[in-house]
């Protein structure tokens, strides 16, 4: 049975998009939402069965001798599928409701059910050269969500998206060209697969270690790689940013913890120059994206820059290769993508219903959309970090993970960075909410009539199931951190 459930994860939903772009669906939307509604449903009960089963793996095909293209059920991937099953299906099914209004649902979905087949075969991938081909089909796939109005901005940013990513991949590839050479295995391996001589020749290997890492940390929106990012994010459709945020930059983040703990071993990088470059990479990103959030005016733009610095708590939390500080980055990774989908989702119903793209423009607007905009509060005060939300609870185990580190400077640095950050989180998320709710008027004038504009049901589960997910997750996140903590044990 799990040797037919890893060909079916990737298989099931490209098959979907293949007869989903083959019915007679063109200007029928329901028909189009049904249709990819039972998809998207049925991958994420696919995703949920594999969580309860053990370790597998099955080979493909072979590409060459010592060329395995291979899936395999471990731990890590199964907790990364979930985390992009859940949020797909919810992002899927705000689509139904957004969507209209873009036009061309029939072709969204299909590259919609194309890009979560490349993703799962990415949770899924048991060797480097499988994880690669299908990160790069990944990219070519979720490009047609980003372009996907064709408007000339949603073209340049989709081409600026596509250069970024083929660069980081090629980045990887290098990598992936020298650690082939001293693997023992062409399999990843928890703690590492390369062979008891390979550090012999360790200034290749450190090297080509800091480049494959900034290369597939591109998509995490990590310094200096980070440009596409605030682009490519404001100009797709929301559920498609929803997506790109809170599961495509965590496809970036899995490649960095194949690459650290399964193929060459926090061991063999520990106290290296390695380490100190992409600790030092990782805080810049967290302060530079907190610091661009803040002083940035579009709404979908500073969720964007939100974005490029939240992700970077996470490999932060890896790069100090330590337990604790890895299980809190596994955490924030499933609490980010939930609050970061919430707070794009909000966004993207708010533009719908109202039009306003600009955080200035935003006074008031929780009398016209009350449900949304108290999503969007939660979900904020969950990314700054205020407990019992979730942020808290993930942002607690990094700094304890940091302090506990022994690491000169970044023991302390990078709580005082992280702390520094949240104050910036707070500054650009909170007063959107109290603007909404307390608007306040210019003296001597009536307080203008609020007309009430909130999202129908279609769009509303999926914010409040968002929004309850950020409050229990903070509240019982007990299951989760067992989870990663067991993780962290096997690699470290």
């Amino acid at each position: 049975m799990q040797t037919i459930l890893l060909w079916l994860i990737p298989l099931f939903p490209a098959l979907a998009a293949l007869v989903l772009g083959l019915l007679p669906l063109k200007h029928n939307s329901r028909g189009t939402h049904l249709a990819a509604a039972a998809a998207l449903a049925v991958n994420f009960a696919l995703c949920l069965w594999l969580m309860f089963l053990g370790d597998h793996e099955v080979t493909l095909f072979w590409l060459g001798e010592n060329l395995p293209i291979a899936l395999r059920s471990d731990l890590l991937g199964r907790l990364f599928l979930l985390l992009c099953g859940g949020m797909w299906l919810n992002s899927g099914v705000f689509s139904f409701g957004y969507l209209p209004h873009e036009g061309n649902e029939q072709r969204y979905f299909v590259f919609y059910l194309l890009s979560i087949a490349a993703i799962n075969a990415i949770c899924l991938s048991a060797t480097p050269v499988t994880m690669y081909l299908f990160f790069e089909l990944m990219t070519l796939l979720s490009m047609a969500l980003v372009v996907h109005s064709m408007t000339r901005e949603a073209v340049a940013a989709g081409i600026k998206y596509l250069l970024y990513s083929i660069a980081g991949a090629m980045m990887g590839l290098f990598g992936i060209f020298v650690f082939s050479g001293a693997m023992e295995t062409p399999f990843f391996a928890p703690g590492g697969a390369l062979g008891a001589g390979a550090m012999e020749n360790g200034s290749l290997i450190l090297w080509a270690t800091l480049i494959t890492i900034i290369g597939f940390a591109t998509k995490a929106g990590m310094f200096p790689m980070h440009g596409w990012l605030p682009t490519a994010h404001p100009i797709a459709p929301a559920p498609a940013s929803a997506v790109l945020s809170g599961v495509i930059t965590k496809m970036g983040v899995l490649c960095v913890v194949r690459v650290l703990f399964y193929v060459v071993g926090a061991g063999n990088l520990r106290g290296t120059f390695v380490q100190t470059t992409l600790l030092i990479l990782a805080l810049c990103t967290v302060f530079m994206g907190s610091m661009m959030a803040f002083r940035t005016t579009g709404f979908k733009k500073r969720l964007a820059y939100s974005t490029v610095s939240q992700v970077s708590y996470i490999l932060f939390g890896l790069f100090l290769m330590t337990p604790q500080a890895f299980a809190g980055a596994v955490e924030h990774m499933y609490f980010h993508s939930v609050m970061k989908n919430a707070l794009f989702l909000c966004a993207g119903a708010v533009i719908l219903k109202t039009g306003r793209t600009e955080v200035s423009q935003l006074r008031g607007m929780g009398k016209q959309m009350p449900l949304t905009m108290w999503c969007f509060t939660i979900a904020g005060l969950g990314l700054v970090g205020v407990p019992p939300l979730s942020g808290f609870f993930s942002k607690w185990e990094l700094a304890q993970g940091s302090l506990s580190s022994g690491i000169a400077v970044f023991s302390w640095l990078g709580p005082v960075v992280l702390l520094i950050s949240a104050l910036l989180t707070a500054g650009y998320l909170l007063p959107i909410s109290i603007d909404a709710f307390f608007p306040g008027h210019a003296h001597g004038e009536e307080a203008p009539e609020a007309v009430r504009c909130e999202v129908g049901a279609v769009m509303a589960v999926p914010l409040v199931v968002l929004t309850v997910l950020t409050v229990l997750m903070g509240m019982f996140p007990g299951l989760l951190a067992d989870a990663a903590h067991s993780l962290a044990a096997l690699l470290m």
